[in-house]
Order: C-alpha cells, then structure tokens, then sequence
C-alpha cells in the first residue's frame, strides 16, 4: 500500500525541480537577453558617433542639439510604425510620469551640450565621469541599493583609466561648472528613472520609448536651434544643405532609432551604473577607431588610460558574476528551509522569517531593493 504523506513529499519535490528548471531557463533567457542589449548598444553607438563626426567634422554641421531633437523624432516615427505593424503593444500609463521623464530626458542633453560649450573639452570629459559616482551615490540614498567593495574598486579603476585616455586640460569657470552640476543631476536622474518607470509600471524599454519620445523630442526641437545659435552663432536654418549633408542625416537619424532603443533596452535589463560602464567601453572603441582608422593623433598616455579603463571593465563583470552566483547559492541554500517550514509552518511564523504561501514556500517582505548590476 502506498503511502499517502510519502506520495504527497515526492509530488511537492518534482514541482520544486520544475520550478528551479523553470528559474534556470529563465535566468539563461535574460543573460542571452542582456548580451544581446549590451552589443546593440555597443555597435549603434560607435557607428552614430563614427557618422556624427563625418557630419560635424567634415561637412560642418554643428548643431548637435537639433540633430538630437530629428533623431528622437525619427525614433517616434519608426515606433508608430511597428506598433501599427503590431509588433509591440500599447501600454498607456501615467502621464505625468511620462512627461516629466521625457521632458527630463530632453533637458539633460541640453545641459549636456551647454556644459560643452562653456567649458573646456578635458572638463567636459571630467563632467561624464562624475556620472557613474553620482549615480551610486543617489540609488544608494533614494533608493537602499548596495555596491560591494569590489564593484566600488572595480569602477574607481574605470574611471582613472578613462580619465587618463581622455581629460587633457581642466579650465574651470563658475557658470560652466554650475551647467555641469546640472548636466550630470539631471542625466543621473533621468536615467534612473529609467530603469524604475519600466519596473514600477512593467512596461517594456520599447513601450516606456514610444510614450516618451515626443516630449524628449519637443523639448529639443524649441530649445535645440536657439542652443545650437547661441553655441555656433550659425543658424540651422540657414545651413547649406547638400546632397552630401542630408544623406549623413539621414543616416544618422535612421541609426539613432538603435541607440535610443538599446538605451532603454541596457538600462532596463540592468541598471545606469551599467549604462555608464557600457558608455565608456563605448569611448575607449572610438577613440581606438580614431587612431587605427582615422589617424587621429594618439599617444601612450591614451594607450595607457585605454588599458587601465578595459581593466576596470573587466574587473566589474567578474564581480557582478560572482555576487549573482553568491545571490543564486544563497537562495537554492534556503530551499531546506522551506521544507522545514513545510512540516511545521508555526516555527516560520514565530521565528519571523516569513508566512507559507498557498504554494507551501516561505513569503519574505517585498524585495525592491534588489542590484540589477549583478545581473550585467
């Protein structure tokens, strides 16, 4: 005769090992995911970046800010397009959200190109690498995330490498330094915001894209021209536009629709911390392009720094792997737990260590805290 409680254990043990396969093929999706998110992100942005040079060095177009405000909304356009396509779906949500986000976005860019004009190009370079800190620094206060001392070492030694490659003079004035607090308050932000609004509302990068596309495009379009005047003393709409020139728009406009997709494709499967790894990877890559394609002048303090900064790069990946392994020991190691607690649920209960859910596992407090850099 079989033994019922016996039969009872065996069932719930074979729908423990479905549900740790089930975890296994889903962590193995996201990691496929996440790379895949990562190397889009790499090739859009050195081939726009590689274009926008052609276009701004070459042929002379300086408006960088307006260029910003055509590719979003060639962005929106592309969008609008594969929705009616139905490749993705419409998720309204709310509004408020989305236009303080996109409006957000579009004025950190604008800061972005003040801080440039009015400062020089090694603190401007300075300016980017104090994103990374910053960033920390909020998610820490606002947000109860943790970095471990070796993601913590691991990135100091990023951004020394980084800033040896690329911070040449440091020419300081009140007004620039005040646009560059602003430039890099408002970028830290608006790519935390990022990250939460697509975990807070669950929307997908594509969908939170697409809602706010306009307004970072909006943003843009009114102040791009006056910025771009004021910073060139050139009018955009009076430039002399040849064939030659529209083409490198074009161009330039059509990849944008990649970056600006894996933008918050990286960001939402990770984190900004992560963004701003991936940016200077992006960085060392031009500038190595630069030299070996471009023969742009290039010396061994920026081998060097190229060097120091792939380190650094090197070294937060390992870390993150390992605390995801630790993370993932961690929790198949409370698996007995909740057996125990299966048997007698009163000792969870008065231990303080959970409730038993209907499925019979042990119910924690809600986890909103959790690293999504472990995860790049």
């Amino acid at each position: 005769m079989v033994d019922p409680d016996k039969a009872l254990l065996e069932s719930e043990e074979r729908e423990r090992k479905k549900k740790r396969l089930w975890r296994m093929g889903e962590s193995h999706k996201f990691q496929l995911g996440t790379i895949g998110a990562l190397s889009l992100s790499v090739v859009s942005s050195v081939s726009i970046v590689i274009c926008n040079k052609a276009l701004i060095s070459t042929l002379g177009f300086t408006f960088a800010t307006t260029l910003t405000s055509w590719h979003l909304l060639v962005t929106f356009c592309s969008l609008h397009v594969a929705l009616w396509m139905r490749m993705f779906e419409h998720k309204p949500f709310d509004a408020s959200s989305v236009m303080s986000f996109g409006v957000l976005n579009g004025t950190s860019i604008g800061l972005l190109n003040l801080s440039l004009g009015f400062n020089s190009v090694g603190f401007y370079q300075m300016t980017k690498l104090a994103i990374i800190p910053c960033t920390v620094l909020l998610e820490t206060l606002f947000f109860r995330k943790k970095f471990s001392r070796s993601i913590q070492f691991s990135l100091c030694i990023l951004l020394m490498g980084v800033g040896v490659a690329t911070v040449t003079d440091l020419q300081l004035n009140a007004l620039g330094s005040f646009l560059s607090l602003l430039a890099v308050l408002t970028t830290c932000v608006a790519q935390i915001m990022t990250n939460t609004i697509q975990k807070k509302f669950k929307v997908s990068s594509t969908q939170l894209l697409y809602q706010s596309c306009p307004y970072q495009a909006i943003t843009l379009f009114i102040i791009g021209p006056f910025l771009d005047g004021f910073l060139t003393s050139r009018n955009v709409f009076s430039f002399a536009y040849t064939p030659q020139v529209l083409f490198f728009i074009v161009l330039s406009c059509l990849v944008s629709v990649s970056v600006n997709f894996s933008t918050f494709l990286v960001i939402g499967k990770t984190s900004a911390v992560t963004y701003q790894v991936l940016g200077h990877l992006k960085t060392c890559l031009v500038l190595t392009f630069g030299y070996t394609l471009l023969q742009d002048p290039f010396d061994w303090r920026n081998i060097l720094g190229i060097l120091i900064a792939v380190l650094g790069m090197v070294l937060y990946s390992y870390c993150c792997t390992r605390e995801s392994q630790r993370k993932a020991s961690e929790a198949s190691q409370q698996l007995p737990q909740t057996k125990e607690s299966e048997v007698d649920p009163l000792l969870a209960m008065e231990s303080g260590t959970g409730m038993l859910g209907e499925d019979g596992a042990v119910q924690k407090g809600p986890l909103w805290n959790s690293n999504k850099d472990l995860h790049a």
